[in-house]
């Protein structure tokens, strides 16, 4: 495995913020009044739901698309772009290549909220069903970069992806410069990696707290393992946190490792409580993977009294069927708000 996260340095991100300026919005960081009131600490919001994807995915599809087009130029995208998706990333390449007439192909499995396939087709790309997990619709991905001369724009595992999702770290440290903790929703590690990457080369004493699924979690097994393995996908209100993280990781597994101070699961139960929460108290339409960092601290009582703590929401894809599941499940177990 080649690892490729001295690849990610302050320069990189710094590049990346330049090829960002104008085509992703530069998103607001709110304190939370009733979130810093209940755990006594300053808490706050980063709204990657802001972006006009709905999602951080943006960030990093654009700056790789923007690095292409700096390195080879547009005609060598002529046959189009192709990724595999649960989602939002699938959208940020659809968004990112329509705004510069690139045809793109994206393919999802299954498993994929049909509210977030809608949205693909809805920026032009075609939406290609492909089996019932991420890997599946990979082996597609492969045969349209093989066959048809696609090219692929990898949903977290490339440093000029990680890149783009570590703009947002620049972004923390630069309006709360003395946080002491940001906690992210790890699947890939795109995320994670890249926001850690920036703030530890900036402040290297702020905790990076990574949070999962407790069920389907390949970063999770892979961390205990070691080595990146292979997981069975399930389904999750936090559906943008499932997929692998590839047999051949050879980026953010590595990076992941190096950057995450410490690793939480948690529950359909705590991430749907965590859903109606911010919905209810902060009137902030949130999907499942967005709320996991509210989860994280409410289901294991992590302990952030007197701290400064950002939590990433990174998207607000959920559809009202899923929504109306998670207030259904908040409530049959008591952890609504009211």
């Amino acid at each position: 495995m080649r690892e490729c996260d001295a690849e990610v340095s302050l320069a990189m991100i710094y590049a990346a913020r330049r090829r960002l300026a104008g085509r992703v919005v530069r998103t607001p960081l709110i304190r939370s009044r009733a979130l810093s009131r209940r755990f006594d600490a300053e808490v706050y919001l980063k709204l990657e739901t802001c972006q006009p994807t709905g999602a951080f995915k943006l960030r990093g599809a654009t700056n790789m698309l923007g690095a292409l087009i700096e390195r080879h130029g547009r005609e060598a995208l002529a046959r189009g772009v192709t990724t595999a998706s649960t989602g939002n990333h699938g959208r940020a390449v659809a968004y990112a290549a329509a705004e510069l007439g690139i045809p793109a192909v994206i393919c999802l499995s299954s498993l994929v909220p049909d509210n977030k396939v809608a949205a693909i087709r809805d920026l032009g790309a075609e939406a290609r069903r492909c089996g019932a997990s991420q890997d599946a619709a990979f082996e597609e991905v492969a045969r349209l970069v093989a066959e048809e001369g696609m090219t692929l724009i990898p949903p977290f595992d490339d440093p000029r992806i990680v890149a783009g999702q570590a703009t947002i770290g620049l972004e923390l440290m630069e309006d709360q410069p003395a946080l002491d903790r940001v906690i992210v929703g790890l699947s890939g590690g795109g995320l994670l990696g890249g926001i850690g990457a920036a703030i530890k080369a900036i402040r290297p004493a702020t905790r990076i707290t990574g949070v999962s699924l407790s069920a389907g979690a390949a970063m999770w097994e892979s961390l205990r393992a070691g080595h990146p393995v292979a997981v069975e996908e399930v389904t999750s209100l936090a559906d943008s946190l499932g997929g692998g993280i590839g047999l051949d990781n050879r980026c953010t597994f590595a990076l992941v490792r190096r950057v995450m101070d410490d690793h939480y699961q948690v529950s359909e139960a705590a991430i749907a409580a965590a859903m109606v929460r911010l919905l209810e108290e902060e009137k902030l339409l949130v999907e499942g993977a967005a709320a996991v960092g509210l989860a994280a601290i409410e289901a294991h009582g992590l302990e952030i009294r007197g701290q400064k703590v950002a939590l990433i929401l990174s998207g607000n894809g959920v559809s009202l069927e899923t929504l109306d599941r998670a207030r259904a499940l908040a409530n049959s177990v008591g952890t609504s708000c009211h």
